[in-house]
């Protein structure tokens, strides 16, 4: 296990140094990321992508090598192991490495660590000026559109899908941002989902607590993929009516829905 982590420690240091970023003489861009932070988070992301889930990765050559992009998935799992295997496979198997940035919920920004180590990490709160100036910046910019919905799925709807907002497309049109979408298959199953409390999630803080068979929302070691399909461009302003928004909507969806089964005809 030391060795492990000690070889997880160098190839996450190395890898931080190939992000196509540009990091101050003090080792932090202008978003604020660090790179010390990143390597520190990376080995122990590692751990959990490369030795504790076995994590299945197909498409991954649709992810643009740099330049701006939004990769744009569906959400299981009771808390976002999903976001985080995202965040691995674009540092470890992509290259160069990438760093996958996303819009964190709200509640993280109030929590005093928490909010200063996402911040770190490149995940900043969910806030539509965050998200422009991201892709701006050329960054890869990671949105589930199910928001918290997603998450609280329970383990038999987990490959669901539950409505997505219309942001992201607004987004990516304004910007000129191409899709890439995205499938997270087993989140259901490493974190099986019985129920979810929300007055007790309201009383601490966040949406809601989940609760396993073994009460902990702790992850399984089961199997789990990652099913990348290849870039949607949609032409407009972002300004388009709802009618004609929702209808691209649906096409993203669409194709989630479909990357989902085949995901799961690969895993099982």
């Amino acid at each position: 296990m030391v060795f492990v982590l000690r070889s997880l420690s160098r190839e996450a240091r190395e890898r931080v140094e190939r992000l196509e970023l540009q990091f101050g003489p003090y080792g932090v861009d202008h978003f604020g990321v660090s790179k010390r932070h990143l390597a520190q988070f990376f080995t122990t992301l590692g751990m959990f992508y490369r030795h504790y889930l076995r994590v299945t990765r197909e498409g991954m050559q649709h992810i643009p090598p740099r330049g701006r992009v939004m990769l744009i998935g569906n959400h299981s799992g009771g808390v976002a192991l999903d976001g985080a295997m995202v965040l691995a496979s674009l540092f470890f198997d992509r290259e160069p490495p990438r760093l996958a940035q996303g819009m964190a919920e709200k509640f993280i920004n109030k929590t005093p660590f928490m909010s200063s180590w996402a911040c770190r990490t490149g995940q900043l709160t969910g806030l539509p000026e965050h998200a422009e100036q991201l892709l701006a910046a050329e960054r890869a910019l990671l949105v589930f559109p199910e928001g918290a919905r997603g998450t609280a799925k329970l383990r038999k709807q987990g490959d669901s899908l539950v409505e997505f907002g219309t942001g992201f497309m607004r987004l990516a049109m304004k910007m000129r941002t191409p899709i890439v979408p995205f499938a997270f298959v087993g989140g259901g199953d490493a974190i099986p989902t019985v129920a979810n409390l929300y007055r007790v999630g309201k009383w601490l803080g966040v949406p809601y607590l989940p609760v396993t068979p073994y009460i902990l929302p702790i992850p399984l070691p089961v199997k789990v993929g990652l099913f990348y399909g290849a870039p949607m461009h949609f032409e407009g302003t972002g300004n388009e009516d709802d009618a004609q928004v929702q209808g691209m909507v649906e096409g993203v969806k669409e194709k989630i829905r479909a990357l989902i089964h085949l995901g799961r005809e690969v895993i099982t």
